[in-house]
């Protein structure tokens, strides 16, 4: 792979572990994917005002609640030795809060959501959303802010099955999160 923008060199190899992965400096830009270490560029303004909002409805619901944790990217979630990504935004039930470590989350999130961005579209929509479903997240939201979809997935199986989907208007209810419910015309309305 040769050096990375942080001045670190991670030799050469065809596929990388999380040991390699561990290595990198706080905060850089990658994920590994399938054993590859992924540059995921800095999100658009347009996909962290959708990211900010979505993230402040759960934090106020789950807060209130007192049911667990929501946590933003970057935060490491380690699935497998091959596999650690940085969700856009992550829900960890209260009775599963021993997966959170001091450098990472050690498993599978209940709840997870990524928005979508041109760069990243792909292995949120396929390698990830795989990966994520063989280890037991329970919800899988895909947010595009480009068609202000919403898309919801309940996990059963070891796979996601589609369960929810808006576009423009309506409204999606969480399956995790009893009462959480998200209107996509508030979430992706201009600013003003």
């Amino acid at each position: 792979m040769g050096a990375l923008p942080y001045e670190i060199v991670i030799p050469p190899r065809d596929t990388y572990t999380y040991a390699d992965y561990a290595m990198l400096p706080e905060g850089a830009p990658y994920q590994l994917i399938g054993g590859e270490l992924v540059l995921t560029p800095a999100p658009g303004t347009l996909h962290q005002i959708v990211s900010m909002r979505l993230e402040n409805i759960l934090v106020n619901f789950v807060t209130e609640k007192g049911l667990g944790l929501v946590l933003h990217a970057p935060v490491d979630v380690y699935l497998e030795e091959k596999e650690t990504y940085q969700p856009d935004i992550i829900f960890i039930s209260r009775e599963r809060l021993d997966i959170v470590e001091k450098a990472r989350i050690n498993g599978a999130p209940d709840l997870v959501i990524e928005i979508l961005s041109p760069s990243t579209a792909y292995y949120d929509m396929k390698k990830k959303a795989r990966v994520y479903a063989r280890h037991g997240v329970r919800e899988y939201w895909l947010v595009d802010p480009e068609e202000q979809s919403i898309e919801v997935y309940r996990g059963q199986e070891g796979r996601f099955v589609p369960d929810q989907r808006v576009e423009g208007a309506g409204t999606v209810r969480s399956l995790v999160l009893e009462g959480l419910k998200v209107d996509a015309a508030r979430l992706f309305a201009p600013i003003k």
